[in-house]
């Protein structure tokens, strides 16, 4: 399992957060996420069926933009 960290852009109230949190948990080989509105980030625990990749799409669908933070 690894912790990815991303950057979210598009966000606009909490809401939009648990939006992302509850899509994410949705995929396989994800084990948490913790998406905060005010960081602009969210906190993805990934097994190897899921990867970042596939995180940035999931977002992307929603409408957001997301990137790897480095």
């Amino acid at each position: 399992m690894a912790t990815h960290v991303f950057r979210v852009e598009g966000m606009h109230c909490g809401s939009c957060a648990l939006l992302i949190d509850d899509t994410l948990q949705d995929l396989p080989g994800v084990r948490s996420t913790q998406t905060s509105r005010k960081n602009n980030r969210t906190t993805v625990d990934l097994d190897t069926a899921t990867t970042p990749g596939d995180v940035i799409a999931a977002i992307a669908e929603l409408g957001y933009t997301a990137t790897v933070d480095s």
